[in-house]
């Protein structure tokens, strides 16, 4: 079973990203994120879209490694 969500240090490590940059991509709604109770994680989706954004290919075929 493929993960739907990561948390913000993963999404960060598989980006590689800082943490506050990925917040930065949270509060422009570039990524999106979705809350269980407490725990704030990043949608899987989410971050192949932004990939696939700047680079302007379509990842939803590709296997993420999360």
């Amino acid at each position: 079973m493929h993960k739907l969500t990561v948390s913000i240090p993963e999404a960060a490590n598989i980006l590689s990203l800082s943490r506050s940059t990925i917040y930065e991509l949270m509060d422009t709604g570039e990524l999106t994120k979705v809350k269980f109770g407490r725990r704030t994680c990043i949608t899987v989706q989410s971050l192949k879209n932004a990939v696939a954004n700047r680079i302007g290919h379509d990842l939803s075929e590709e296997v993420f490694a999360a």
